[in-house]
C-alpha cells in the first residue's frame, strides 16, 4: 500500500475538511480483505517485535491522536492483538495530576518513553499541550509557568520544542510513528448515539463528550496548526481515514509493518567465543544420563 496519500509532507498547511476524506478506503471497497489484510500483518508486527526486542537497539513510539469516538482504544486492541505484551506498553494521558503539574509538560512524557526493544505507546500525548490547551486556553493559567509569551508565540514555542524532543528521540533510537485518526462529525455523532442507545457501551460516554463538539471548528484548526509545524522528515503525521474502522485499522497496522521492516531488524549473531560456548553446553546436555 502506497502510504503517501497519508503523509502530512512536511512544512505543508492542509486542510482536513478539503484535502482529507474521512471515508477513504483506497482500492478496498470489501470489508473482508481488509480483515484478511489486517489478520496477515498482525503476524508480521508479532515477527518484527520478535526481533525488535531480541535485538534491544531500536525502539518503537507510536502516537495516537483523534477527536473522542474516531477509534484510538478499539485500534491499539486490535492491531496489537499478536504481540507479545513483555514487549510493548500502552499510557492514556488525561488531565495533569497535581505531580505532573509541578513539573514541565514533557515530564510524564519522558516518565513513559519506552524501552530499547520495545514498542510504546501513546492514546494522546504532549500533542494535548497545544490542542486542547489551544482551545481552552484557560488551562495555561493552571500550568503555573513563570510567564507566558503573548498571542500565539506560546504555541511556537512548544512546537520548537516537540519537535526538537521528537529529533533527539529518534537520534537516540526511538523511532516515531504519529497517528491523527480522521473522523467526521457526523459519523462522531452517530457513534455517540450507539453509545448511548447501548447499554453495554454506556460507560464509554461522557456529557463532556458532547460539550466538546462545540469546539469541533477549533479543534480542526488547532491541528492543521500541528502538522503544519511539527510533521518532520523524521517523524511525519499520517493523517488516517477513520469512518471505517475497518479501514483505518489496516492502514495503521500496514504502516507500522513497513515502518519496522525498514529499520532491517535482524537477531543478534554470537561471535566465535560465545558459539564455542553453545557447543560445549550442547555436549554437556548430550553427555547427561
Amino acid at each position: 500500500m502506497n502510504h503517501d496519500a497519508f503523509i502530512v509532507p512536511p512544512g505543508t498547511k492542509v486542510s482536513l475538511q478539503k484535502d482529507y476524506d474521512s471515508a477513504y478506503t483506497a482500492n478496498y471497497h470489501d470489508r473482508n480483505d481488509a480483515t484478511l489484510k489486517l489478520r496477515s500483518d498482525i503476524e508480521r508486527l508479532a515477527k518484527y517485535q520478535d526481533i525488535l526486542y531480541a535485538q534491544n537497539s531500536y525502539a518503537l513510539l507510536i502516537i495516537f491522536q483523534a477527536m473522542d469516538a474516531a477509534g484510538k482504544d478499539s485500534t491499539i486492541k486490535h492491531v496489537m492483538s499478536g504481540i507479545n505484551p513483555q514487549g510493548c506498553q500502552v499510557f492514556s494521558f488525561k488531565s495533569p495530576s497535581s505531580e505532573e503539574l509541578d513539573h514541565d509538560y514533557l515530564w510524564r512524557s519522558m516518565k513513559a518513553l519506552p524501552e530499547r526493544g520495545r514498542i510504546g505507546i501513546f492514546n494522546r500525548s504532549y500533542y494535548e499541550e497545544v490542542l486542547v490547551v489551544r482551545v481552552h486556553p484557560e488551562i495555561l493559567q493552571k500550568q503555573q509557568l513563570p510567564h507566558l509569551p503573548k498571542g500565539n508565540k506560546i504555541w511556537q514555542q512548544r512546537f520548537a520544542e516537540i519537535n526538537n524532543f521528537e529529533k533527539y528521540l529518534v537520534d537516540n533510537g526511538i523511532v516515531i510513528l504519529k497517528f491523527f485518526l480522521n473522523v467526521s462529525k457526523a459519523e462522531q455523532k452517530k457513534r455517540f448515539l450507539a453509545r448511548i442507545d447501548s447499554p453495554e457501551k454506556n460507560w464509554k460516554f461522557s456529557i463532556n463528550d458532547v460539550r466538546e463538539r462545540a469546539f469541533w471548528a477549533d479543534y480542526m484548526a488547532a491541528y492543521e496548526e500541528v502538522f503544519h509545524h511539527t510533521s518532520t522528515t523524521y517523524a511525519p503525521w499520517y493523517i488516517i481515514p477513520a469512518d471505517r474502522k475497518w479501514f483505518m485499522r489496516m492502514v495503521v497496522a500496514d504502516i507500522i509493518c513497513s515502518k519496522l521492516e525498514s529499520l532491517k531488524l535482524k537477531y543478534p549473531t554470537l561471535n566465535e567465543e560465545a558459539q564455542q560456548h553453545l557447543l560445549q553446553a550442547k555436549f554437556a546436555l548430550e553427555q547427561e544420563e
